[in-house]
């Protein structure tokens, strides 16, 4: 990958902007499988992001997937595809649903995460 790897924007690939079609509730694929449906999304420039829910496969935790690691979206089939593993995602940093997205730990935690992958 790439060193100039953005986490908070969509990738060329994944043909996301504020105009394309919302993918809530799209079903989100890992390399290795399935690992839920997107509960949300952001088209917000410099912070987009997913928040997925795994349902039952991590006990119903969601998780946040930032944009960059979204390698493409199929419409047609309503899925969403990330070039990461399911265990990737699942060691990845609670969803803190009480923070705010304003907040620069928060968001540096998150990021810090994804981009530590992506070296």
């Amino acid at each position: 990958m790439s060193s100039t790897w953005d986490a908070w924007t969509y990738r060329t690939s994944a043909a996301r902007s504020a105009q394309s079609a919302d993918v809530v509730g799209y079903e989100v694929h890992a390399t290795d499988g399935h690992i839920g449906k997107v509960d949300r999304a952001s088209y917000d420039v410099g912070a987009s992001r997913i928040v997925v829910d795994t349902g039952p496969w991590i006990f119903g935790r969601k998780v946040l997937l930032p944009a960059g690691t979204i390698d493409r979206v199929d419409d047609a089939d309503r899925k969403v595809y990330v070039d990461l593993t399911k265990d990737q995602i699942k060691n990845s940093p609670e969803l803190d649903e009480g923070a705010t997205w304003d907040d620069p730990e928060y968001r540096e935690r998150v990021g810090g995460y994804y981009s530590g992958l992506y070296r």
